[in-house]
């Protein structure tokens, strides 16, 4: 039979590892800079951004190569990108929006960029600290010097150069993004976000 002082240690033992795992799950669950959370929110982010990105790129490739007065359709699904707080709390950007353009990364070829733009941010595109991801397309354009293209249209700087694409408010991003890419070789290079729809619509015009 145990004494009573022995039932009170166990307990008080017992008590400790409680408290000390309650505390360890209530960190995991606050977004705090460094965190495991905050890091894990991050990373997710992170393959949206790349998952957009893929999306555009292989649809745009998709068009390019069946020709002109081709068109197709992909569906994405956006989940991190349309929440301002998430993106505030894993990205630590205020005044958050989603920034897309498309053109060539160094000798890489052309592509799709995406990445999240704000008034405490700065675009990196490689490194441990990358915020910007890139897919490549077969359609061999540079797009982002031509404010023109895009619509709404907005503008950051990458590696001190200013460069122009979609700028757009994480709250008119619908759950699922429906992309629709065309080669109406009588319309210009456009790329247009309707957020009544929930649709980006892209036209290619090689050569144009």
């Amino acid at each position: 039979m145990k004494k009573r002082g022995q039932v009170s240690l166990e307990f008080m033992l017992i008590f400790g590892m409680m408290l000390i795992l309650l505390l360890y799950s209530v960190n995991n669950i606050t977004f705090r800079e460094g965190s495991t959370s905050t890091e894990t929110l991050r990373i997710q982010i992170s393959l949206e951004e790349k998952n957009l990105a893929n999306a555009i790129s292989n649809t745009i490739s998709q068009v390019y190569a069946q020709g002109p007065g081709a068109k197709s359709t992909t569906y994405v699904r956006i989940t991190y990108l349309r929440d301002p707080d998430m993106l505030l709390k894993g990205l630590g950007v205020n005044s958050p929006k989603v920034f897309i353009t498309y053109g060539n990364y160094s000798t890489e070829g052309n592509g799709t960029y995406v990445t999240v733009v704000g008034t405490n941010v700065n675009a990196v595109l490689s490194g441990g600290d990358k915020n910007v991801f890139w897919s490549r397309a077969m359609y061999q354009a540079v797009l982002y010097t031509s404010p023109s293209v895009w619509s709404p249209s907005g503008s950051t700087t990458f590696n001190a150069t200013t460069v122009y694409g979609l700028e757009i408010d994480p709250t008119d991003l619908p759950g699922t993004l429906e992309i629709v890419v065309e080669w109406n070789p009588d319309n210009p290079n456009s790329w247009t976000f309707d957020s009544a729809t929930g649709e980006l619509h892209i036209n290619i015009k090689p050569g144009g």
